[in-house]
């Protein structure tokens, strides 16, 4: 297959051959980035740090021949963190005071892992991948931001070499608190490994950019660690103040990554505990995975499309193997999916040889990782929690519309305030009492009222009326995608609407470029009379009063 006379690489043994060595550069440069993280993710969830290098490992050596992603990088995110801590902390975990409990609830916690994936392969079998449709971008972004800043609290004090204690809120409220109250030698790390990380964006020097953030601060953090001998059990005096030193604020895999292995307790899919996070590990963890999975369609330089049924599959069977072997939830994860493309990756090859790299790195030179202070650790999670609740989202949402704030800081109260699901529940309950407000009808919300004209053998016209909104917008999409499928140059005519909400804006400004890159045509007609209620050409758009039939 040829784009614009380019031949399209394939992650097949053929295009194998034709594309290793920029796959083999890329895997090792995501294996830089991946290793810390992937420990961090893991300590940060309440599991032992080995477990987030299992999950990697399987989504890049098996969950990659499932799917036809070429360039989504599968393992641990941080977007999951919440869900994990929550998890085995309800199931007893007791944050290393009764070892017994913690991995009595690490086990379960990986029965539930093993239930979840297996929903998610069914999600794939029966193609529930157009799922991923029904949530308003807003509310899931209100999440993601909810979830970082979760993660800031959370993390804040281990970079600090202190324990997190309490509520999210409270731990933010806390944070001057824990500057004055650091042990200072872990705090000197933790500190150092934050100006690294927030400070890399900067960095213009080309060949400093080739090295990833998160093996800076490794290279820094490390030594540091040594030299001030971190892992030496004992104490130190600073301005007349005794801190502990110790193995604590060190990384822990053991010396044979085969002995890490552990297997699921199930019966805590019993319990109502056991229920509720299959069901928030399998729909979080889906709806990550497959905005995470459109997010790399986007920015593919060849336009490859990912089959979202079949890249469910995958993530299905890698999340099913890793929690029967004692590994994390997995996602297709952006932020190295991202690094795979920044660095040359071709194919899904790269995924492999980054999952190949980390095996032969923990099993051959396990040592090494022991010397990485937690501090470190943090300190990237601190930025990615950043990263998730930047202030630029926040300047982003309020350009599509005072409307889309609501929703957005909603949805963030709610789950700061409840759970994951009860936040998006929120902010999606928030999204339809606006709409309701600006003259959706009620029915509008359950069906689609639209007409399609096969004008002749080319081209269709689509009359949508009284309202288009995201909970009918699976059905208009279905409507587009079988005159996409057809070869048909569509119209789209939305005079007779009321109302247009954001999230039909925004995906069919995505259709635009996919009946383009299908060299068809997708025309948007009938908004002239309707108001945009931001300057945003993706805002929503209400028909006023006056001007309707």
């Amino acid at each position: 297959m040829n784009v614009d006379g380019i031949e399209v690489p394939r992650g097949t043994l053929a295009g194998f051959r034709q594309t290793w060595k920029a796959d083999l550069l890329s895997g090792f440069l995501v294996f830089l980035i991946a290793l810390p993280l992937c420990l961090g993710i893991a300590l940060a969830c309440g599991y032992p740090a080995i477990a987030g290098i299992f999950t990697a490992i399987i989504g890049g050596l098996f969950a990659t021949l499932f799917s036809n992603s070429e360039l989504t990088i599968k393992g641990p995110a941080a977007g999951l963190i919440v869900v994990a801590i929550g998890c085995v902390t309800e199931f007893g975990f007791t944050g290393g005071q009764d070892p017994a409990a913690d991995f009595q609830a690490y086990r379960l916690a990986l029965g539930v892992g093993v239930a979840a994936g297996i929903i998610q392969i069914l999600f794939g079998l029966f193609r529930a991948g157009i799922l991923g449709e029904f949530f308003p971008p807003t509310a899931v972004h209100g999440l993601l931001a909810a979830i970082g800043v979760i993660i800031i609290a959370k993390q804040f004090p281990i970079v600090m070499g202190l324990s997190p204690e309490g509520k999210p809120l409270e731990l933010l409220a806390k944070i001057p608190t824990f500057v004055m109250e650091m042990n200072p030698l872990i705090g000197l790390i933790g500190l150092v490994s934050l100006l690294i990380m927030f400070g890399y964006p900067l960095v213009t020097h080309p060949t400093l950019k080739m090295i990833p953030s998160p093996m800076i601060v490794l290279f820094v953090s490390v030594p540091m660690g040594m030299y001030f001998n971190v892992g030496r059990e004992g104490t130190y005096t600073f301005n007349e103040q005794t801190y502990a030193l110790g193995a604590k604020f060190l990384v822990d895999v053991p010396m044979d990554m085969f002995s890490a292995l552990t297997f699921p307790d199930f019966s805590g899919l019993a319990t109502t505990t056991g229920v509720k996070y299959v069901v928030m590990f399998a729909l979080i963890g889906s709806l990550e995975s497959l905005l995470s999975a459109k997010a790399v369609d986007q920015i593919d330089p060849y336009r490859r499309k990912t089959n979202m049924d079949r890249d469910m599959l995958a993530v299905g069977v890698g999340n099913t193997l890793s929690a029967f072997v004692g590994g994390l939830p997995m996602i297709s994860e952006i932020v190295r999916s991202r690094a795979n493309i920044d660095n040359g990756g071709k194919t899904r090859f790269a995924n492999v040889f980054h999952g190949f790299f980390l095996l032969v790195f923990v099993a051959l030179v396990p040592g090494l990782i022991n010397q990485i202070p937690l501090a470190a650790l943090g300190a990237m999670l601190v930025f990615t929690g950043y990263r998730l609740a930047s202030p630029h989202e926040f300047i982003h949402v309020y350009h599509l519309g005072k409307d889309q704030l609501l929703v957005f800081v909603s949805t963030i109260v709610g789950v700061l305030a409840t759970d994951l699901l009860m936040g998006i529940a929120i902010g999606i309950g928030v999204k339809i009492i606006i709409h309701v407000i600006n003259g959706v009808p009620i029915p509008s919300f359950f069906t689609l009222q639209a007409q399609v004209t096969q004008e002749n053998v080319d081209s269709a016209t689509i009359v949508v009326r009284e309202s288009a909104i995201f909970s009918t917008w699976i059905l208009l999409r279905g409507h587009l995608h079988r005159l996409l499928h057809e070869g048909k140059r569509v119209t789209l005519n939305l005079d007779e609407t009321r109302f247009v909400d954001h999230t039909v804006m925004a995906k069919l400004d995505e259709w635009k470029t996919e009946f383009d890159e299908k060299k068809s045509t997708l025309s948007i007609e009938g908004l002239d009379q309707h108001q945009p209620m931001a300057d945003s050409s993706l805002s929503a758009r209400k028909k006023p009063k006056s001007r309707q039939a």
